[in-house]
């Protein structure tokens, strides 16, 4: 039996990898389109930032300086419920609830606070180093985007534990804004587009796409009508909703290949 040197085996070993990478990178990226399946009101004055369900309960935290707000939103009428009023410094960005607590992320003031979860009462306030942009949770850390194509993984007190980098072919996505994880992958759309990326949390590779272009019918723009920005899933019914900023609809859809 013939011996096979170390520098061989090093050497093989090295292809192998290397034909793996090429495999990872050249992985063909699934295409959806969402279809919408239902519409609901939405309040064409919320500049939305992040959306979200905790125990079938819809929530929406929304910006502008002097118009940023969290509240409960009713799903059927679009109303906030109840609702925390930001001070006019304040352009408060993504929202999230762990461990019983809600987190906001405010966008450029480097601050980010903390309530109850249940009553909405005020708890505390942080040093954030970043822009806030946003925020969701896979029930053990919050995950925080800054529009790099960074995304970072938090613990409690925002001390970063992970920091993962997603790309598309290989390709450094940039933009990441509004986030929601959903059966083990994370959501992020790709400011100023209708792109939204379904992101692998453990390699930072898009799996796939789902484009959102024409979700909302040019008849319903109106002159304040902004970008897509807004996912939120019901853990409960299974449900997938998207939104955008100052829409009058929000729609609960589903994908179709493309």
């Amino acid at each position: 039996m013939p011996t096979i040197c170390h520098k061989t085996v090093s050497m093989l070993l090295c292809c192998l990898a290397g034909l793996v990478l090429c495999a990872c990178a050249t992985a063909r990226v699934k295409e959806y389109k969402a279809v919408a399946v239902k519409e609901y009101h939405h309040d064409p004055k919320a500049y939305t930032q992040g959306l979200f369900f905790h125990d079938g309960q819809l929530y929406e935290s929304t910006g502008t300086y002097g118009g940023s707000t969290f509240r409960k939103v009713d799903l059927e009428t679009g109303k906030p419920v109840e609702e925390i009023k930001f001070a006019g410094k304040y352009f408060i960005e993504g929202s999230s609830i762990l461990d019983g607590k809600l987190y906001l992320l405010t966008w450029t003031t480097k601050v980010a606070f903390i309530y109850d979860a249940a009553t909405l009462k005020y708890q505390s306030t942080y040093s954030y180093p970043r822009q806030g942009w946003g925020l969701t949770t896979d029930g053990e850390s919050l995950i925080a985007s800054d529009g790099s194509a960074t995304l970072y993984f938090m613990d409690g007190s925002f001390s970063v534990k992970k920091r993962l980098t997603v790309r598309m072919n290989g390709r450094p996505m940039r933009l990441l804004n509004e986030l929601e994880y959903i059966d083990g992958k994370i959501w992020a759309n790709v400011y100023t587009t209708d792109l939204i990326l379904v992101i692998d949390p453990e390699s930072g590779n898009v799996e796939a796409t789902v484009d959102a272009a024409g979700l909302l019918p040019s008849r319903l723009h109106g002159p304040d009508t902004d970008v897509l920005n807004g996912i939120a899933y019901d853990g409960q019914s299974g449900k997938i909703y998207l939104t955008g900023k100052n829409w009058p609809r929000l729609y609960e859809i589903s994908l179709v290949s493309k």
